[in-house]
């Protein structure tokens, strides 16, 4: 079963099964190197809860929770 990436808890990891966004985001998630089969980690979230920090091939990157609900995950176990 796939989940979004908003719902990841921290200390979680997943990996990257689709991204379902507009194109402008979906183009700056690919540059940073968020595509399928990504293996992701969420590190920490923000004192109010968004943005939330991801480790995403070795780089920390702090994506808001609504860019996150059009990408599918599904955790790794």
């Amino acid at each position: 079963m796939d989940l979004r990436l908003n719902q990841l808890k921290p200390g979680e990891k997943a990996t990257v099964t689709g991204i379902e966004t507009e194109s402008a985001l979906r183009r700056r998630l690919m540059d940073i190197g968020l595509v399928e089969n990504t293996v992701v980690e969420c590190v920490g979230k923000s004192p109010m809860g968004d943005p939330v920090a991801y480790l995403i091939r070795g780089a920390v990157i702090a994506i808001r929770s609504r860019d996150c609900s059009g990408i599918s995950i599904r955790k790794s176990g």
